[in-house]
């Protein structure tokens, strides 16, 4: 199934994405800023979701806050 950014671009297995809005981390008082950089992304089972790596914390985010970076 294809995986598509906020802008409808084909996302891929190590790609890189940039956040389009600042996101609030649930449980922590962390909050991803608006153009932040998010390296070697992985797809899962979702079309609208993708797994991440961010600051050692493994993350779920869906794609409608991502561009392809």
């Amino acid at each position: 199934m294809p995986v598509k950014d906020s802008n409808g671009n084909l996302l891929n297995e190590g790609d890189s994405v940039i956040l389009v809005k600042s996101l609030p981390v649930k449980g922590t008082s962390v909050t991803l800023k608006k153009g932040m950089v998010i390296k070697n992304i992985r797809l899962t089972d979702s079309e609208e979701e993708i797994e991440c790596k961010v600051d050692k914390v493994k993350m779920v985010l869906k794609t409608c806050f991502l561009k392809k970076g």
